[in-house]
């Protein structure tokens, strides 16, 4: 039976009380127990969710890992959004509780607080027997906790790899932390993987993920993060955040990002656009978290390798079916014909934020079950959200939390796992049981054992089993015992599972990067292989390994192949990158930094191509603005700065954007300084690179607001570009040609004709005095005219002139001198160095004029 919980339209009492007309008072939402709870989902015949725990043994639940021997652990944000404003939500009060089942029955009975005083749990991962390697919020560091008495507590805390501090907005700070089919841990936003290694942890550069909260693997290794923000669900699943970031368009199904909720209540940070009417319901990802893909033995068939994600705003399941077109993963939801979901629930409170895979073959979901599930910056005073919050008091119900395991009637009790009790010899056996979760911990067993007495065990089953994911487990097994061989890499790259053979290329890597390039030959044999995945994997491999003439091997490949996975993500290999003709080498490495910032925090919203996201299902409605040519970026410094530090909200020059700028002065200048640098200098944009001490002045200059600007308050403290009608200029060379700079035709230059020499100089005459606060200089294509530095006087009458700003030179095309604001009528900026072989050229010049008002 399908039910529906109705919200009531507007009422004429509600206007006449003085309330919201939009925001009519409702019933307060009130927590259900579980019993209640479990009675509310709608789920396909033959499944159920069963409770496996509630408060008051957890409170605040958003992640949850099991260990060795089945012992569950459950991270808990106790201080997540107490209130609408998220006071105290910084106290180190949460905590890590672990739960076991000693008689094997299927429930657990003990329940201990395996950590406390932490802050917001982010992460977990379960090592050997008592230890647990785990993250909290606002730091990069990882801890290795150990409960060396076998007590169910923790009586050690020690540093497992220091990441460094971290800040910004708790959306923008990675979970995950998976042991990966190939030995490396990951997370996401972070452009970084993690390799543990008898000798410690090694840190290795991946590209950019683009995920947010969650983080899974199927049966072949391949990554699956989600991404909320961008309102797009699933994310950079095609291949491993180690060869690139790829969301082909195709990658969908029609239709599949619009969700078909059970209730409403109209609390989408969207806002209206986002409601599906009369009933209230969301129409599309919102707030997609926790993804993980069914990879157990004790549900139907049909739901393995299925892909699960929550989407806690819309209060529903979704179960994603993942189909092959040439390569390329295509995602559909098996239930868009009838408008319906796998799993949703009319209880207002059900917020399901993460997925596991347990020992016993079926799916946990982790439900932070609470009333508002948005953070502070999304629900702050006179926000759209917070009138729905308002209107049914979300914000007081909190401090509870459900565990539910997904079951089917045919579901049975399993053997529970003692793994920690067991010989390496005995763990090798688990590499071809029927749930990914024994081999996946297997296998991170036996390379964290290092004992090399079961090699010739693994190479058997590599050589001989008939299970498939046994040998693709073994052949990474021996990779993380340091074993690999060369003639079982090869073996495999022959054999006739193209699975094999995918994974065969993946892990020959690791010989090739040993000094082994060998295996250049053998991979580009498998161009032409009749199954595109592995031809897919040979050109990611050659990419990866950047051996020489590997681009032309890739275009080769690319242009002899119509599969859709080989051309279509071959072209994103074949890109280059952003035109970084001229920078210095710090510069580079700014804009390296910006880049995978910008790809992991800002593309979702705003683009990977910076020309804003459209809204699935919603023609024209963007998420955000975009950056090409946008004047609060490009036109001063200070414009994108400000916004980082303190939001935006409101209209952008008379247009409506459905996402919501927030505040993200919680990163540090270094932070700020490099995402700033890279927008300025991307999408076709140039500006000055932007230095800590910016960032810092300008953190200062705004210490006292606490509210978002709106665009027109922005506009008012930024300076503006003086109209070029009112501006004369002149110079020390070929004074004549002078007007060029100014003038905005296209392909007009000034240029002095002659290699550049000190006392060079570039006038400016104003019709009448102004308070000006800066001067920019573009020399656009001719990346080496910039001048040798430069030193700017002013003058009241073009005679008697004063020293007001020097800066050294920078190599950028773009000059960008700013200094205190100064009324005057004359502006000379005297050219200081010398370049022989270069003219100095100046195809645009602007004059900033002061802001209207004080930051």
């Amino acid at each position: 039976m399908r039910i529906h919980l109705l919200i009531p339209p507007l009422t004429a009492l509600s206007v006449c009380l003085g309330q919201d007309a939009n925001f009519p008072a409702m019933p307060p939402v009130e927590a259900l127990s579980p019993q209640e709870a479990a009675s509310s989902f709608e789920v396909p015949d033959g499944y159920r969710m069963q409770l496996m725990l509630s408060e008051p043994q957890i409170a605040e639940p958003v992640a949850t890992v099991f260990d060795g021997n089945g012992r569950m652990f459950v991270a808990e944000m106790r201080t997540y959004m107490q209130d609408i404003d998220g006071n105290g939500q910084m106290e180190k009060t949460s905590r890590i509780s672990m739960h076991a089942d000693e008689d094997g029955d299927g429930t657990f009975e003990k329940h201990t607080v395996f950590a406390e005083g932490l802050l917001l749990p982010r992460m977990m991962l379960p090592l050997g027997k008592g230890q647990l390697v785990i993250n909290e919020t606002n730091s990069n560091d990882l801890f290795l906790l150990t409960d060396e008495n076998g007590d169910g507590v923790a009586d050690k805390k020690e540093i497992w790899y220091r990441g460094g501090p971290r800040g910004g907005n708790l959306e923008h700070q990675p979970s995950g932390l998976v042991w990966a089919l190939d030995n490396a841990i990951y997370t996401t936003l972070n452009s970084i993987r993690l390799r543990w290694t008898p000798d410690g942890i090694k840190k290795e550069e991946t590209k950019p993920n683009g995920g947010q909260w969650g983080l899974g693997q199927d049966d072949l290794g391949n990554l699956w993060f989600v991404n909320a923000s961008g309102e797009r669900g699933p994310n950079t699943f095609q291949a491993s955040p180690v060869y690139g970031m790829f969301n082909p368009p195709e990658q969908f199904d029609i239709g599949f990002k619009e969700v078909f909720p059970l209730v409403g209540a109209r609390d989408f940070q969207g806002g209206p656009s986002r409601v599906r009417e009369p009933d209230g319901t969301l129409t599309g990802f919102t707030a997609c978290a926790g993804i993980d893909v069914y990879r157990g033995d004790q549900l139907p068939r049909e739901l393995l390798g299925n892909v699960f994600f929550g989407e806690p705003v819309g209060r529903l399941v979704r179960r994603t079916v993942v189909t092959n077109d040439g390569g390329l993963k295509v995602l559909s939801n098996p239930y868009q014909r009838t408008k319906s979901e796998f799993l949703r629930s009319t209880d207002l409170c059900f917020r399901p934020v993460n997925f596991t895979n347990a020992p016993d073959g079926t799916l946990y979901i982790t439900d932070m079950y609470r009333g508002i599930i948005q953070e502070g910056n999304w629900v702050r005073p006179g926000s759209y959200l917070r009138k729905a919050v308002e209107q049914y008091q979300f914000d007081k119900v909190s401090g509870h939390g459900r565990i539910w395991r997904l079951e089917h009637k045919d579901t049975r009790p399993v053997k529970q796992p003692r793994m920690y009790d067991e010989t390496s010899a005995q763990l090798t056996a688990h590499l071809s049981h029927p749930n990914g979760w024994w081999r996946d911990t297997a296998q991170r067993l036996l390379v964290l054992r290092q004992d090399k007495t079961v090699v010739p065990v693994l190479e058997n089953i590599v050589r001989s089993e008939g299970n498939p994911f046994a040998r693709i487990h073994a052949l990474w097994t021996l990779q993380g015992l340091g074993a690999l061989t060369p003639q079982i890499i090869r073996g495999q790259m022959a054999d006739a599972d193209p699975q094999i053979r995918t994974n065969a290329i993946r892990v020959s890597e690791t010989l090739f990067l040993n000094g082994d390039s060998s295996f250049q030959k053998d991979i580009q044999n498998l161009a032409k292989d009749p199954d595109p995945a592995v031809t897919l994997q040979g050109i990611l491999t050659a990419k990866y390994l950047a051996w020489p003439d590997h681009m032309k091997f890739i275009q080769e490949t690319v242009e002899g192949s119509s599969a859709k996975g080989v051309t279509q993500i071959g072209r994103h290999l074949l890109q280059g990158g952003q035109n970084q003709a001229g920078m210095s080498d710090q510069q580079r490495l700014v804009m390296k930094k910006g880049q995978e910032i910008y790809n992991s925090v800002c593309a979702a919203c705003h683009g990977m191509d910076g020309k804003g996201s459209e809204i699935a299902g919603l023609k024209g409605a963007m998420l955000a603005p975009p950056f090409v040519g946008s004047k609060i970026v490009n036109n001063n410094p200070n414009g994108g700065i400000y916004v980082l530090l303190k939001g935006l909200e409101g209209e952008i020059e008379g247009k409506k954007y459905e996402g919501l700028m927030i505040p993200m002065g919680g990163d540090d200048d270094e932070w700020i300084a490099s995402v700033m640098s890279y927008i300025r200098n991307s999408f076709g944009n140039r500006g000055s690179f932007i230095q800590h001490a910016d960032v810092a002045q300008a953190r200062k200059d705004t210490a006292s607001r606490t509210t978002p600007w709106t665009y027109q308050e922005l506009m008012d403290r930024l300076p503006q570009y003086m109209p070029a009608s009112q501006i004369k200029v002149s110079a020390s060379e070929k004074s004549g040609d002078a007007v060029r700079a100014v003038d905005e035709s296209a392909g007009s230059r000034y240029t002095t004709g002659k290699f550049m020499l000190p006392g060079m100089w570039f006038q400016v005459e104003l019709t009448k005095p102004v308070k000006a606060s800066g001067i920019i200089l573009d020399t656009r294509g001719s990346v080496n005219d910039y001048p040798r530095g430069t030193e700017v006087s002013i003058s009241d009458d073009g005679k008697t002139w004063r020293v007001i700003a020097r800066k050294p030179e920078e190599r950028n095309p773009l000059t960008e001198i700013s200094f205190t604001p100064v009324t005057t009528r004359f502006i000379r900026v005297t050219q200081l160095g010398s370049a022989k072989g270069n003219f100095w050229s100046i195809h645009d010049l602007k004059v900033l004029q002061a802001p209207a008002k004080r930051p």
